[in-house]
């Protein structure tokens, strides 16, 4: 890790140096004349002060940056006429001439407009600011390429995409797998904000949104703890929804839109009504979703039906200065685990209802902290997992485990001005806390209370107009205690922890075209509930789950490192990581079987451990219309002091490959995804074969804008029989679902 650290280090001094002397190339050149021009860049809309924004004299190699005032001077001029040309991200280019003498020096101020910057490029999860700078992977998925992979869980959608997996036990648990790492490692949530479901804490428990909900999908591959939570080394998965409108049409719009597949006979509705004027705007909305069992290869994969539904009702406000609104959200999902399969007339069934409160709050003013938000998410859920057999016609339930969680999660954060040598930066505070309950028959841990404080600030360094430095330090205060239930009736612990969590990444771009960006950090996860006391057999899941008393807080170092190259014909992306930790909780099977429950036995651990791995993607124009899409990702995951092994559930090496003609008024493609043989297996772990399946999609807009749209999809075209490595399905017998056929047609109006 030293080393690492070293030749990291080593690799932003230089690329400094390179900026530095690139800068020095352009300002300093030989003149016989004392010409000088210097002036302001200002904002043409309020007359603000444009900071770190490039101004060049066309036609020569001298220019310089604005400074934090929106100062700029450049010096050593040749006598004549010239054209200054102000250009930066977010502003339309502005060109002004002028005439210099020699030894004079002369004050030249320019106005820009701004432009707004292409949403599609940047994704706000990863920077308070929205500067539009990278210092980690990120993706977005919104609009058409949202609604081509629209499936029933954000785990299959996700899924294949470079560095995202899936852990699946059916198609509504299925939930995202970053680099390796899953729980609350990684952090989904609903609007910036935390959901306040169970999805992290186990493989049988669902993202409370039905994917139909969203309208943007932002993921930040690597460390972003520090916005969100100081567990988040392994990335962020942002689902963002319009339940409280910021953008509307005056009077009528909406979006509907119906869907369904063969593989499970699903079919699946939504829709959205919003009504707005100059000042506010209403919105409501409603999803269904319903389908029998998947069917494999093999035949039918019993216990993966599912019925699930959900709405909300928003408003929203803008006053000029201020904007925001509120919203109130309703889940009430019920589906099945694949658990007594070779019983017909049993089976395991997930009853999860959730209300969900939320709001926002944006102001702007003439003070040094010029904006702020204010979010707020306040929740409600109640879980029961029931335990059902069919005897001579009668029906038998038992409730095995209840969950119910009260949740609030809220984040204030401040921008600054451009100040200094810092540019625009942000300070805030986030609070987060939950009381969960759990009961049943067959409650395998105590409940928890748990309230987390933490303070934030994200700083963003120019160095000059090719290089910039991000650096960020968060401090959490997090106070934890078992809540007592009929199984652990005497349980009494609590615990406090005090964690610090930082991050110093860079971005460097010496030339248009390519884009250099890396980022250092540091996490601190305390042990959950279940990590620290489950000992018993979870229904839901299939296993039986040892908890460990001994085991310490989570720390993890991670650096990453991504270089990209775009132009007209080309955008390509590689991205390296190594994570390491030195108290990495493991959910280990041990190979022994419960002889009660007759389900295999898997054991909490800490271990030294590493992750170390990529990603590449690439989009290649091979003609106008034509397309190449490139990605592969690989994951090591080992542990150290207790014997050299693999870690369980580290997907394979994969290859991935899209090839689309859009001819206008449609398109039509083909996918294929290679994953390797999952050889580097942990003890006791099975051995994954490898698999190659193609796929096909095809779709038609009705209209020139793409308001009406029909999307066809097949997917695992030739039936292949596979099974994912990061599957849960106990019976290895039953591999994953076969060819689909999926029809969807999304009309906005």
């Amino acid at each position: 890790m030293r080393t690492i650290f070293i030749l990291f280090t080593a690799l932003i001094i230089s690329l400094y140096n390179i900026g530095i002397h690139a800068q020095a190339d352009i300002d300093i050149l030989p003149s016989d004349t004392d010409a000088n021009v210097f002036g302001h860049v200002v904002s043409a809309e309020d007359g603000e002060h444009i900071p770190f924004i490039n101004v060049l004299i066309e036609g020569t190699r001298r220019g310089t940056i604005t400074d934090a005032s929106g100062h700029y001077i450049i010096t050593n001029l040749p006598v004549g006429s010239h054209t200054l040309v102000v250009r930066g991200m977010g502003y339309e280019t502005q060109s002004v001439e002028f005439e210099i003498s020699a030894n004079q020096t002369i004050e030249v101020d320019v106005e820009v407009y701004y432009s707004g910057l292409d949403i599609d490029e940047i994704v706000i999860t990863s920077s308070p600011t929205a500067s539009g700078f990278r210092y980690q992977p990120d993706m977005a998925m919104m609009g058409e390429n949202l609604q081509k992979r629209s499936e029933v869980s954000f785990g299959e959608m996700l899924n294949h995409s470079p560095g995202i997996a899936m852990s699946s036990l059916g198609s509504v648990p299925a939930r995202p797998v970053i680099r390796g790492m899953d729980g609350d490692r990684i952090l989904v949530l609903e609007n910036g904000e935390r959901m306040g479901d169970i999805s992290e804490t186990s493989v049988d428990h669902t993202i409370a949104l039905d994917p139909l909900v969203a309208n943007r999908v932002e993921v930040v591959r690597g460390p972003a703890s520090l916005l969100y939570g100081s567990s988040a080394l392994g990335g962020v998965i942002n689902l963002m929804t319009t339940d409280i409108p910021d953008r509307w049409d005056i009077g009528s719009s909406g979006v509907f839109s119906v869907q369904g597949a063969t593989m499970n006979r699903m079919g699946a509705g939504f829709g959205r009504y919003t009504y707005g004027n100059d000042n506010w705007a209403v919105t409501g909305r409603i999803a269904h979703r319903q389908s029998s069992d998947i069917t494999t290869p093999e035949g039918v994969l019993p216990g993966t039906s599912m019925n699930n539904m959900d709405g909300a009702f928003g408003f929203g406000f803008n006053t000029g200065s201020t904007t925001g609104g509120l919203s109130l959200s309703l889940a009430d999902m019920t589906y099945e685990i694949p658990d007594n399969i070779d019983d017909p007339d049993a089976g395991v069934q997930i009853l999860m209802q959730r209300q969900a409160f939320q709001g926002r709050v944006n102001y702007e003013n003439d003070g040094f902290l010029d904006k702020g938000q204010l979010r707020f998410n306040a929740s409600h859920m109640r879980q029961q997992e029931i335990e059902y057999e069919w005897q001579e016609g009668v029906l038998d339930e038992d409730l095995e485990i209840e969950y119910g969680k009260y949740a609030l999660s809220s984040t204030l954060t401040m921008q600054h001005k451009p100040f200094e040598f810092f540019d625009r930066g942000a300070i805030g505070m986030n609070l987060h806390g939950h009381k969960l309950d759990v009961g049943g028959d067959e409650a395998y841990t105590p409940g928890e209370m748990r309230v987390n404080l933490g303070v934030f600030t994200f700083q963003e360094i120019p160095l000059s107009n090719k290089m910039r430095l991000q650096a960020g330090i968060r401090l959490d205060f997090q106070h934890t205690g078992a809540i007592s239930n009929e199984m652990f009736p005497d349980i009494s612990a609590t615990r406090n922890a005090f964690n610090y969590t930082g991050s110093i990444g860079f971005n460097s771009r010496p030339i248009d075209e390519l884009e250099i960006g890396g980022q250092f950090a540091r996490s601190h996860r305390n042990p959950s509930v279940e990590e620290l006391y489950a000992d018993g057999p979870h229904l839901g899941s299939g296993v039986y789950e040892i908890g460990n008393l001994n085991i310490k807080d989570e720390i993890g170092q991670g650096a990453d490192l991504f270089i990209r190259w775009k132009n007209g014909l080309i955008d390509v992306e590689l991205a390296g990581f190594v994570n390491y930790f030195r108290n990495y909780i493991i959910f280990e099977p041990t190979g022994e079987v419960d002889p009660g429950s007759g389900y295999r036995v898997f054991r909490y651990t800490g271990d030294e451990a590493r992750l170390i791995g990529g990603e590449l993607s690439a989009a290649i124009k091979l003609h106008d219309n034509l397309e190449l899409g490139l990605g592969a990702d690989y994951v090591d995951g080992r542990r150290f002091n207790n014997g050299k092994y693999y870690l369980p559930f580290i997907p394979p090496f994969r290859f991935m490959a899209d090839l689309e003609y859009d001819f206008g008024p449609g398109w039509i493609g083909g996918r294929l995804v290679s994953a390797a043989k999952q050889g580097r297996v942990a003890p006791d772990e099975e051995v994954t074969d490898g698999y190659t399946l193609l796929g096909f999609s095809a779709g038609y807009r009705i209209d020139s804008p793409g308001r009406h749209v029909i999307i066809f999809r097949i997917d695992n075209l030739l039936d292949q029989r596979y099974r994912d490595h990061l599957s849960r399905v106990t019976d290895r017998n039953f591999p994953m679902p076969g060819r689909n056929f999926t029809l969807a047609w999304r009309l906005f109006f």
